[in-house]
């Protein structure tokens, strides 16, 4: 028995150190900067200290005080890549890419919002646009509606979450949670864990925001109307602008786990609306739809095998060719769609 537990021990302890090589040489990876021919020597000389580490146990008994050494080696090393690691810091003063380059600032006077950097973009391909932002004027008394938008790609449990509002004029915004890249960066799931992006919060256009994953770049997205009372609406509305003043004050990185475009957004709606639970497919958020409606935030009426097959955007979306400043996308998109099953997610009691 006695022997059974040291070879359990033993392996328990090569997990653990396997796993703090990996999650090292990842780090190093995604973040260390410099030459390549640098980082790669860097991150070789890690990877063989941590071998030599992970193997010291294998040393005949005459080779201890090399075996003690070589352990002696690694928890320094260790040490400097934790240190170098807590060291590092989000920023908002980068090269950053054009599609992020800016963050929505913020001006309020009772019901009237003042907002700037609003996002719309003229996309031609996936990654050239007619850049434009502007500065567009909101009265919250006239917020009417809140639709979660879910586009969908990579597979049916990975989508990109995006929350829009409409106004009795007609018009419409969508907040969307993104990664911030730097001009010279792509998306990287794994990077997303590694502190290789900071956060943004981007209000758009629908014109800008959805048409780009719709038309362009062929994702399959879904648009669900969201029963929330008027309260909740304004709540949620005002919860994304204090969240665009936050990140502005105060950079953060994303993070694909912990912070990233469903998390977010659920954190906010879990300080507006009680006894929200926590589940999975806040994670996986493909199957969010399926969350929102079981707590009966979707026209509950009907199946939601019948809610998704309405709010499916892409055939009338790519009928509706750009035009700035029109509302016809927006018309088009919500062709058909359900309405929730009234006011089914109240605000909290203050």
């Amino acid at each position: 028995m006695w022997r059974a537990l040291g070879i359990m021990g033993q392996a328990l302890r090569a997990l653990v150190l396997l796993a703090v090589i990996a999650w090292g040489t990842l780090a190093l990876h995604f973040e260390l900067p410099g030459p390549p021919a640098i980082v790669h020597s860097v991150i070789a000389a890690w990877g063989l200290i941590g071998l030599a580490a992970l193997l010291a146990p294998l040393w005949k008994r005459r080779h201890r005080r090399v075996s003690s050494a070589l352990r002696v080696l690694f928890a320094l090393a260790l040490i400097a890549v934790v240190s170098w690691w807590q060291s590092l810091e989000p920023s908002n003063e980068r090269d950053w890419a054009p599609d992020v380059a800016r963050q929505l600032s913020v001006e309020r006077e009772g019901d009237r919002v003042r907002l700037h950097n609003v996002r719309d973009f003229e996309w031609q391909t996936p990654n050239t646009a007619t850049t434009r932002w502007e500065t567009r004027e909101y009265d919250l008394s006239q917020l009417d509606s809140v639709d979660m938008v879910v586009s969908y790609w990579m597979g049916p449990a990975i989508a990109h979450t995006l929350v829009t509002f409409g106004f009795a004029d007609g018009r419409h915004l969508t907040f969307s949670v993104e990664i911030r890249r730097e001009r010279d960066e792509a998306f990287s799931i794994s990077g997303g864990f590694f502190k290789q992006f900071e956060l943004n919060l981007i209000a758009a256009d629908e014109n800008d925001i959805l048409r780009l994953r719709s038309n362009v770049r062929g994702e399959d997205v879904y648009l669900y109307q969201v029963g929330l009372s008027p309260q909740a609406r304004r709540e949620l509305f005002v919860a994304y602008l204090d969240e665009a003043e936050r990140l502005r004050r105060t950079p953060e990185f994303y993070n694909t786990l912990t912070s990233n475009c469903t998390t977010i957004v659920f954190d906010m709606v879990d300080r507006i609306v009680a006894g929200l639970p926590r589940d999975i497919r806040l994670i996986l958020s493909g199957y969010l739809p399926e969350y929102v409606y079981e707590i009966g935030g979707l026209d509950t009426s009907h199946p939601l095998a019948f809610l998704r097959n309405r709010g499916y955007i892409n055939p009338r979306a790519q009928q509706i060719p750009y035009n700035a400043g029109s509302k016809a996308f927006s018309r088009a998109i919500r062709d058909g769609v359900p309405a929730a099953d009234g006011e089914i997610l109240h605000a909290s009691s203050p």
